[in-house]
């Protein structure tokens, strides 16, 4: 006789941003994400200061958001 295991569905992909799309490592997940480590905003939507406070942890922060926000960087709208 064989014996088999199956084992539960691997998690699902979680290598893309969920804001955007765009492509996250793992270890960017682990260290930014939520407890799931999934990425809600990751380098190519929000800003590093605005990452590292815990947007892309899913958390709001008091940082102005890049998208709603021009000239955040101190400099002057795109006209």
């Amino acid at each position: 006789m064989v014996c088999v295991t199956i084992a539960p569905w691997p998690p699902a992909d979680r290598s893309s941003c969920e804001y955007c799309g765009a492509h996250v490592t793992d270890r960017f997940r682990r260290v930014f994400g939520d407890d799931d480590d999934r990425a809600h905003r990751c380098n190519e939507c929000d800003s590093y200061r605005r990452l590292s406070r815990g947007s892309a942890a899913g958390k709001d922060v008091e940082t102005p958001d890049p998208e709603t926000s021009p000239g955040r960087h101190g400099g002057e709208a795109d006209a």
